[in-house]
């Protein structure tokens, strides 16, 4: 069955969004304990480009089938994960970019690289790194990992703000600040 991505963020509504993510399938990594570990010889590189073994990953659906599989520990380390083995791989910065946001409702519903959808929220929650020369947002995905929200999209996150109290944003009950702390 060929793959549809879901439509643009402008064209639908939170219901709609809320629904997609309800919908989306993941394997449950939480539940596994692989009995190998190893090394993936991957790479998620800044710019949200997957290698292995220094070619990179072109085809879409596998980032995106390898995307599923992916989980970040305490110790800030990701991995692939299986029910029968643990590979590490290398994160450059986040595992996923946040390509565009939508407001609605009092809730921001982002699109990653992936074409995973995800509402900001206590779940989901936005984080503010950097400095005042070098800002940097990153949205809470799953398992541990996270999207840091490319150019564009921080604009489109700081035009929400700036029509409010010019320093923050709020989604599903949730305040978050643009400011690093």
């Amino acid at each position: 069955m060929p793959y549809e991505p879901p439509p643009e963020l402008s064209g639908l509504s939170l219901a709609e969004i809320a629904e997609l993510v309800a919908a989306r399938d993941l394997p449950p990594l939480e539940t596994w304990r692989p009995a190998h570990e190893g090394d993936s010889e991957m790479r998620i590189a800044a710019d949200g480009r997957w290698y292995h073994q220094g070619s990179e990953v072109r085809r879409p659906a596998m980032v995106r089938a390898f995307a599923s599989l992916l989980m970040r520990d305490a110790e800030g380390q990701h991995w692939l994960v299986t029910p029968v083995q643990r590979l590490s791989i290398e994160v450059e910065d986040a595992a996923f970019i946040a390509t565009d946001v939508r407001e609605e409702g009092g809730a921001l519903a982002f699109r990653l690289n992936t074409d995973d959808l995800v509402i900001a929220g206590p779940e989901h929650p936005l984080r503010a790194a950097g400095d005042a020369e070098t800002p940097a947002m990153y949205l809470a995905v799953r398992h541990g990992t996270e999207a840091r929200l490319n150019r564009s999209t921080w604009a489109q996150l700081a035009e929400i703000a700036i029509a409010g109290d010019g320093r923050s944003v709020s989604s599903q009950g949730k305040t978050f600040s643009l400011v690093p702390a």
